[in-house]
């Protein structure tokens, strides 16, 4: 499973978390969202940085880097974490911007930004997909296998 964006968002609320609705009216928090008259890549331009959690799924895909530059759409935001779940990377003012499902047998990550756009000049993007992918036929392998 591979959660993105809104789809972060569900998976969170999937595991009993809560989401801030407008993360840039609270307190503390920096302005998550995009320029909608901008252009499209400059709306999808990387925006702020994300700190990795060290030793996590999503240090390890991005090389064990411990800052990488990601953009950033959204108002909504992680209020409260889901259980079983992890956290992967958080943006400078402390939002949640990764995350993943501690006990899934495969692949289960979800991050808040769009990796999908530009994919082939963002390393981590790569990665990411990469490790996807990787997961996506393992278990299509599996399945195969199975007697009917």
């Amino acid at each position: 499973m591979f959660g993105i964006c809104r789809g972060f968002q569900e998976m969170n609320v999937a595991h009993g978390g809560t989401l801030w609705q407008a993360v840039q009216d609270v307190g503390g928090h920096m302005d998550h969202r995009e320029d909608k008259t901008a252009t499209l890549d400059a709306q999808y331009a990387p925006a702020h940085d994300i700190y990795l959690e060290p030793g996590s799924q999503l240090a390890a895909l991005a090389g064990h880097a411990e800052v990488v530059r990601v953009n950033s759409l959204h108002s909504q935001g992680v209020r409260a974490l889901g259980r079983g779940l992890a956290i992967e990377a958080r943006a400078p003012d402390g939002l949640i911007e990764a995350f993943r499902v501690e006990s899934a047998a495969a692949f289960a990550l979800a991050v808040q930004w769009h990796p999908e756009w530009h994919v082939l000049s963002q390393p981590l993007s790569q990665a990411l997909f990469a490790a996807f992918g990787a997961a996506a036929r393992e278990r299509a392998a599996r399945h195969r296998a199975q007697p009917r």
